[in-house]
């Protein structure tokens, strides 16, 4: 029996920019969701209101965003055998539910203000909304420039991208109410913009969930490896036990028990198998059982 396992890590400076961007955008939303409420409760706009809200739980994501890319640098341990990884998906995870959970409180906002509509002060929540636009710009093109496969980076996206369709919501019910003074438009268009994020939320929540679950990557068919590995690699003559995973979405993990013949070459099969994951599926974490006389699990199978 032969095993072996190979280890993947990923450059510092790759998580160092992850984590330098997400902590400016932090505290260029947190600044002015301050600003944004002082500006909500002078105008009386629930579409102010509820983009200084959907910013406040930005500045929650993006410091919870930076809390994950500073622990997933900590070494791996007695404990963290896997290291610190997981936390980036946990704090992924926890802002999709907070993205669900702002939906709802958006929709309840908006739905009373339709049944009662307030007085809304047009001028003052164009003004803040214009500059909201600008800053969540700023913001989103910071995160940008970050790595977008790494779901915690996607997850802060997400929220901002939110908060630019919230500003842009504004700027237009602002407009109508400076020129109309058809105050309905600022629940409508707060209902929208509520619509547009709950995709984007449920989508993130699901894949997230599937990771902590320790489901099998989404793009990925088991059977269809299974296949693949047993025409590629003549030597191979059964594939069972396998099971992939994914630590982080950039982490993906195999175990597999490998059979071969009595008189193929162990170590020969078990590196041409590592290299036909890593080059195929990009998996460089595996651990692989090979088996000459039945499963050492099911020794009487």
């Amino acid at each position: 029996m032969a095993s072996q396992h190979a280890h993947h890590h990923h450059s510092g400076p790759i998580n160092s920019r992850n984590e330098r961007r997400t902590f400016w955008a932090m505290l260029l939303i947190a600044g002015f969701m301050l600003v944004e409420v002082a500006g909500a409760l002078l105008s009386g706009s629930l579409a102010l209101l509820a983009d200084a809200g959907h910013m406040l739980t930005d500045a929650a994501a993006l410091a919870l965003a930076w809390t994950a890319f500073r622990l997933s640098r900590r070494p791996t341990d007695h404990a963290k055998t896997y290291g610190y990884y997981r936390f980036e998906v946990v704090a992924a995870f926890i802002n999709g539910l907070a993205l669900l959970i702002l939906v709802g409180w958006i929709l309840w906002e908006a739905v009373e203000r339709l049944i009662t509509p307030p007085p809304v002060l047009g001028g003052p929540m164009l003004a803040v909304a214009i500059v909201g636009l600008l800053v969540n710009l700023v913001a989103f093109r910071m995160l940008h420039g970050a790595d977008q496969d790494n779901l915690n980076i996607r997850a802060a996206l997400w929220h901002v991208i939110g908060d630019i369709l919230g500003s842009i919501a504004a700027i237009i019910a602002g407009l109508v109410i400076v020129l109309t003074g058809w105050t309905p438009i600022d629940p409508i268009l707060s209902l929208l913009v509520a619509m547009l994020l709950v995709r984007a939320g449920w989508s993130l929540t699901k894949r997230t969930l599937n990771i902590l679950m320790e489901g099998a990557p989404e793009h990925l068919d088991l059977d269809e490896l299974r296949d693949k590995l047993i025409q590629a690699i003549p030597q191979v003559t059964g594939v069972h036990h396998l099971h992939v995973w994914l630590l982080t979405i950039e982490r993906p993990m195999l175990t597999v028990h490998i059979e071969i013949n009595s008189k193929d070459n162990a170590d020969d099969t078990l590196i041409r198998i590592k290299r036909f994951l890593s080059d195929h599926y990009g998996i460089t974490h595996s651990t692989i059982q090979i088996e000459r006389e039945g499963c050492a699990d099911h020794p009487h199978d």
